[in-house]
Formats: C-alpha cells, structure tokens, sequence
C-alpha cells in the first residue's frame, strides 16, 4: 500500500517524536529525529514520512496529501493522543478509504482502550512494531499479524498474539536513509548537542529497572539487543558520505554504556573515523573506559541523575548509589567529557527538603548543561500502577500537559502538593544556571564562538518564554 509515516501536528514547538524521553514542550526549542515512525517506514518501500512539528507543517498540509496514500502509521503518546485522532479524523473525512493505525507506548499499553476511544482508528500495532506494520503495508491480512489489534468486518476488536521479541537487530535497514530522503537534518537541533546532529538507535532496550521510565516497561524491554559493531559503524559512515555537514551523532540507546566492551569497541571504531559523538550513560561508567571512549571522539554524555537522595533513587529502584555517580561525575570532568544531567522533581519520596539536597546535589556536581522534568506517571510504567493504588493520582485528571503542551505536576502526595512540585522546577533551574560561576562559564563560553553566543542568545531568550509559559500554567 502507499503508505504514509506521519508525526501529526500538534501544540507549537511539541517534541512528540519517539527520540525524545519525554514528550512535551521544552524549556528551549527542541526536536530528535522521529525514530521509531523512521524504522518502519524503512520497511517499506514507496513509502513517506512526515514529521510535521519541526517541519512547522499545518494539518491543512497534510490533509492536502491524504488521496495520495492507502495507509496512515501515526506515532502517538499519552500527551498527544487526542489531537492525533483528530488528525485521522480530518485526513479519513478527504479519503474515507484510508486506513489508518497508530503505534507508540500508549497503544502498546492500552490497545483495547485507545481502540475504544478512537472509532476512526483501524488498527494498533503493539509493542516492538516494526514488521507489524510492515506486512499491514504489504496486504498479509489482517488476522494473520502478529502483534496487531485490528477492527473486523463486523467493527468488533480483535487482538492478535503477541509479536515475539526481535533479537537480530542487523536485520532492521538504517534509519538514516529514511531522514536523507524526507526529513531537514537542521530543523533538529537540541541545546546540548552540537547543529546540525543526527540520531539513531544501536541498540534497543535497557537492563535497568527505573519505575518512572517509559520505552523499557512498554515496547523496548528490559534486555539490551544490539546491533553488531560492523553494522552500526556502517552506517556512520553513510552518514559520513550523506550527511557531511553533521557535526555529532548521538546515540539515543537508552544506556548506550550497558555493554561496556561493545562501547569502546565501537568508539575504538569511531576513533579510526574522526567523529564527534555522545550518547545516554548510566552514572556508573568507570574512569577506564571513558578514558577510552573521551580518547575516540566522545565530547557529551546525558545522564539520568534523578535525585541526590538516596531514599528517593531507592524508590524509583535506580540501581545507583549517590556517591558512585559523584565519582562517575568527576571522572568526566577530569577527563574533559561534558555532561548533560537530567533531574525529576516529584518522584516517590519527595519533600520540600529532599528537592533541596537535588539542588544542593546539582551545584555540587556541576553538570554543563541540565534538564528539570516533572515525575510523569505514563501508563504502563511501575510508577503509574503506584501512583494510582496509593493515591497520589487521580486517573479522571491525569493529563501529563497543558493545553500549550507545557508539562504539569500530575502527582501529589499529602505532604507535598501539585503546586509545590510545580513550582520546583523553576526554583531548581534558577539556583542552577543564575550562579556566578555557571554564568562566567556560559559568558566564556560565548566570547570563544560567535555562533555559541548567537545560539546561547536564542536559547536564552526561549528558555525565558519557557519560564513565562510555566508562570501562565501555574
């Protein structure tokens, strides 16, 4: 079937697509690259992906294509699930032929439901959906899928068995080709990551068993599936040769460092290469091998701090001790790695005082850059299941953003309102980056590189449109 790939559009400025940890608006305009919609469309050929909110393309646009196309894949998540039916909706109401599915966490979790709340969808491909929706493309019918939930003839759902879990990652096509044919690598960009950047996956899954973490509990696992060396550093080079103007790639493993000797294989490879790259990281990588991987291009790690209360990191089962990931912290500086540190504010076991040790915690570290998420309780995750049965959630208003996309408190707990949660984010970024230190940093930072201080300027200026937009949502 002509087969379209489609992230919908949504509020202005939303990251929806499945690269990025969370989905919402962010504290400054950021997109990655579509990914999970990318590898099917990858599956099949003749087909097109359109990612409309980085893109800036309007629902009228899309619609515009919609006689083009037999069938409709649409990446969905918990945040944007209503708008994306609305899209099918107008994109069924100019080709009433279309079919249309939807793929993503929330579909995975939920298929019964989602079907329920959205007569005009078709089908859900669940879980790891690659080849799902790759034989709905081809025309295997219906009922011979594994891994769908489709509507009969009759309208009545019906759920297939289970896919089994992909293990020969090499048999999956690069997702770069994808990007090369339909996507603008420079309408992606992320504060951290050098512009223009790229992204792809070289592995899928984590072994780690954080509650709050959406992709492992949901559609990747809690096994770490790789590609082969050969076969990942293939495709760095036809990004090389495709891609010249790249200047990182990123990959966006949920813990890239889960299988030490593979990661410094593959930077021993990079290093051949001369690239530029960075990656996700457990806080808990030891000083030899970032020596090794610092020695082969790697600039930037992101790692989930989380909380700098050990009670908390216990809750969330984070597998960490406070004091290895100080350790871990001051080896990369030593080493001269850069770190991206994300935080959560709201998780099991917060108080007032413990958002105050993660403050305390952060200054103390000094990551280059941060990130201050709200706890997200997704469904499918630990954390949700917990949220619901002790109270902390109420499922009638479980909504995860604004009607801006901006990312709400959904949590509370009887020691610690919505409001209180809410309003930690702020007070955490502005004990961060108003220090003297860190602003002499950034300063510095910008005198060295026109166009770090162009960029450091927009972002500034986004970051404080950010805060205001927050204001307005409290």
């Amino acid at each position: 079937m002509r087969t379209l790939f489609l992230q919908a559009p949504t509020f202005d400025g939303f990251d929806g697509g499945a690269g990025s940890r969370y989905q919402a608006k962010r504290e400054i305009k950021s997109f990655w690259y579509p990914t999970w919609l990318a590898q099917p469309a990858a599956l099949v050929p003749n087909s097109k992906l359109i990612d409309a909110p980085p893109h800036n393309i309007k629902l009228d646009e899309v619609v515009a294509q919609a006689k083009d196309f037999d069938l409709v894949v649409l990446h969905t998540s918990v945040p944007s699930f209503k708008s994306d039916v609305k899209c099918i909706e107008a994109l069924k109401k100019a080709n009433p032929k279309l079919i249309a599915g939807l793929i993503g966490a929330k579909v995975a979790v939920d298929a019964a439901g989602s079907m329920a709340q959205a007569p005009v969808v078709d089908f859900v491909a669940r879980n790891e959906f690659d080849f799902t929706v790759k034989e709905v493309a081809e025309g295997v019918p219906m009922a011979q899928i594994k891994g769908l939930s489709y509507r009969d003839e009759n309208g009545v759902v019906v759920h297939n068995e289970d896919r089994e879990i992909m293990t020969d990652m090499d048999q999956l096509p690069f997702v770069t080709s994808v990007y090369k044919r339909d996507l603008e690598m420079e309408k992606y960009f992320i504060g951290y990551l050098k512009h223009p950047y790229i992204s792809f996956y070289s592995g899928r899954g984590c072994k780690s068993r954080c509650t709050f973490c959406l992709w492992p509990q949901t559609v990747g696992g809690h096994t770490y599936r790789t590609r082969s060396v050969a076969h990942v550093i293939e495709e760095i080079k036809y990004c090389l040769k495709e891609f010249p103007q790249t200047k990182e790639f990123f990959f966006d493993d949920d813990t890239f460092t889960d299988n030490l000797p593979r990661a410094e294989e593959i930077a021993r490879e990079l290093g051949k290469l001369g690239v530029t790259w960075s990656c996700n990281a457990k806080a808990n990588v030891p000083r030899e091998t970032l020596k090794v991987l610092k020695e082969n291009g790697l600039r930037l790690l992101l790692v989930g701090y989380e909380s700098g209360n050990q009670k908390i990191l216990n809750n969330i089962k984070k597998g960490m001790r406070v004091e290895v990931a100080e350790k871990f912290t001051k080896d990369c500086h030593d080493l001269g790695i850069a770190i991206h540190g994300t935080f959560i504010v709201g998780l099991p076991g917060e108080t007032k005082e413990t958002i105050q040790e993660t403050i305390a915690f952060a200054k103390r570290i000094n990551p280059h850059t941060i990130q201050v998420s709200l706890a997200a309780p997704y469904p499918g995750t630990f954390l949700y299941k917990q949220a619901v049965e002790n109270g902390w959630l109420d499922v009638e208003n479980a909504e995860l953003v604004d009607e801006n996309g901006v990312q709400i408190a959904p949590l509370h707990y009887p020691h610690l309102s919505h409001n209180e949660i809410f309003s930690a984010v702020d007070e955490f970024y502005k004990k961060i980056y108003f220090r003297a230190p860190k602003i002499a940093s950034i300063v510095s930072e910008m005198v060295r590189s026109p166009d770090m201080m162009k960029r450091r300027l927009r972002e500034g200026v986004e970051f404080w449109h950010f805060l205001r937009d927050r204001k307005a949502a409290a």
